[in-house]
């Protein structure tokens, strides 16, 4: 066997390797405890997934129901992503759940598609939707009927819900709103609650007692308005606090990821815009405290993660 003429890559390390040429000792031992951290983590959590189906008596725990996340679906790229990375976080608390993504329509993969492809069992629904509507009382429901192989369950919706109103909190905060504003900024400020809109009454219901929770965590006033299909819309609500002397008003984007009217209704702020709920992590734990109650509701028999959600 001939020797390679390929001169050896000084700037990399093996371990166990001689150390690269001018490498100092503290760096290289840094990085194989990094290394040796990343992959303890790793051991352990899939260890931890694994104990957690065992009882204390060595039998095998039944399986949790899966879980399907079922978002709505946007010819804008960006929801996709943001969904996806939701998936993630949402898996990284909950390693020995098995997730799944659907979507109603304009995405891959299909609801009706994901719940084809799963096999015979449990399953929980947890809508990436903000209130009760349409998508909840009638498009869910028909896709959990159009596979009987499951026994499957449809969550409450997400909101409203205190860790929504901490989301709008925390996201309208990175947009620029003083958590520590005097008296007079107070009485000069507003928020107004942008969502997507609905026929549905019980989906104005929701929306305005997420706005009523917000009012109660910023101290001032929050009007609801709507892209579609309700009013008033984020311009009229604007004007409405500016006729009460609401002068610095900002718009709380109350959409699940970005899109056309999340879009459409930050142009119309007057001050500052939030960005969508998205892939902050109280949404995840969120989405697996839906999925914990439905469980709960139905009688099925899982383990919680060795993570609370």
């Amino acid at each position: 066997m001939t020797a390679s003429n390929t001169p050896r890559d000084e700037s990399t390390y093996r371990p166990g390797g001689p150390p690269p040429r001018g490498a100092h000792p503290e760096s290289l031992l840094d990085g194989n405890l990094d290394s040796t951290a990343q992959l303890m983590n790793r051991i352990t959590s899939q260890l931890g997934s694994q104990l957690s189906l065992v009882s204390l008596n060595g039998t095998r725990r039944p399986a949790p129901p899966a879980l399907v996340l079922v978002a709505h679906g946007s010819r804008d790229p960006r929801t996709l992503a943001t969904v996806r990375t939701l998936v993630e976080r949402v898996r990284e608390l909950r390693p020995q759940l098995p997730v799944h993504l659907g979507h109603i329509e304009l995405n891959e993969p299909l609801l009706s598609d994901t719940l084809a492809a799963l096999p015979a069992g449990d399953a929980v629904l947890v809508p990436l939707l903000l209130g009760r509507g349409y998508h909840v009382k009638q498009d869910i429901p028909e896709a959990v009927a159009a596979a009987p192989h499951l026994r499957a369950r449809v969550a409450a919706p997400l909101g409203p819900h205190p860790l929504l109103v901490e989301t709008l909190y925390a996201r309208l905060v990175e947009a620029g709103w003083r958590t520590r504003a005097g008296e007079a900024a107070r009485r000069a400020s507003g928020v107004v609650l942008a969502a997507a809109g609905s026929r549905d009454p019980d989906s104005a219901v929701d929306t305005r007692r997420t706005a009523h929770l917000l009012a109660e965590r910023l101290g001032v006033p929050v009007v609801p308005a709507y892209a579609s299909a309700a009013s008033p819309t984020v311009p009229a609500a604007v004007r409405a606090l500016t006729t009460r002397g609401r002068h610095r008003i900002a718009v709380a984007s109350y959409f699940t990821a970005p899109g056309r009217f999340a879009t459409q209704c930050a142009e119309a702020a007057p001050w500052i815009a939030a960005e969508p709920l998205g892939d902050h992590p109280a949404m995840a734990r969120l989405v697996l405290h839906r999925y914990d109650q439905a469980v709960a509701a139905s009688g099925t028999v899982t383990e919680r993660a060795l993570t609370p959600a």
